[in-house]
């Protein structure tokens, strides 16, 4: 009979302590953010204090866990070296791994297609694309350089923006008028924004190309700085219809932000 591990069944040969040990990050991650004591933490994951106590001394020695002496025990938190591995593991990753399944599920649930948009000196740029299902689709290239005053992803990424900094791209790329609908002024297009920053995703109803609506969201990374947007594309319409999509899209955005170990929107400071 053969000794090699069978690789379709990974849970064959656990190592218990390995196993307890991303229990005890598992307990801490859902906790209490002050931290969690030694007994709730054995109680979290069913061993002896004893036990709990040995992970958590060789963790703590490790980074992956820190303490804190209260009274005459000690409190028991996430410690710092988690920080540095889910940076690495974020950079290697790159945001549009991380964003492609949750634009196919957008996708999925819109019959729409979706984008991931960055800026790029100001402009909007499609680095990732999803299209919708059947014949008809609203295509758009990636790469293509867009304005961000009648894009719903460059609107969703100025929302948080310092005013300054937003009037500054205005002035270098201008405000053209794209349709009757397009903002030709920043201190519109400023207004706006503040009711995007409010709610949480942005629209572009029109004004870019008459009877094409775009609604898009921003993505926020553990700075809650805008890193990235994601959008769906369809034909006018009915602003009860948009409103619900704006949703929609605002929560699929949300995932990808906590992916990144940013918050959602809803958790943001106020705009500046």
């Amino acid at each position: 009979m053969s000794s090699t591990p069978d690789e379709s069944t990974p849970d064959k040969y656990p190592l218990r302590s390995v196993g307890r040990a991303l229990d005890v990050l598992e307990a801490l991650g859902a906790g209490d953010s002050k931290g969690m004591g030694v007994g709730e933490i054995a109680a979290a994951i069913g061993v002896s204090r004893s036990t709990a106590f040995t992970l958590l001394q060789t963790m703590v020695a490790r980074g992956f866990v820190a303490d804190t002496r209260v009274g005459n025990g000690r409190l028991y938190r996430l410690g710092l070296a988690l920080v540095h591995l889910g940076d690495r593991a974020v950079a290697e990753m790159g945001i549009t791994q991380i964003a492609t399944p949750i634009l196919q599920q957008l996708t999925d649930a819109t019959k729409l297609t979706s984008r991931l948009a960055v800026l790029d000196d100001g402009h909007a740029v499609a680095i990732g694309r999803v299209d919708a299902p059947g014949p008809f689709r609203m295509m758009s290239s990636l790469g293509r350089r867009e304005l961000p005053h009648c894009s719903s992803v460059g609107k969703a990424l100025l929302a948080r923006l310092p005013q300054d900094e937003v009037k500054a791209i205005l002035k270098r790329l201008g405000m053209p008028r794209r349709t009757e609908h397009t903002l030709t002024t920043p201190a519109a297009l400023i207004e706006e924004l503040k009711v995007i920053a409010e709610r949480g995703y942005s629209l572009d109803n029109e004004e870019d190309n008459i009877g094409v609506l775009c609604v898009g969201a921003a993505i926020y990374d553990r700075n809650s700085a805008a890193v990235a947007a994601i959008s769906v594309t369809t034909m006018k319409r009915a602003d009860e219809d948009v409103h619900r999509l704006g949703a929609i899209v605002r929560a699929h955005a949300d995932r990808i932000s906590l992916l990144l170990g940013g918050p959602a929107h809803a958790a943001l400071p106020s705009p500046r």
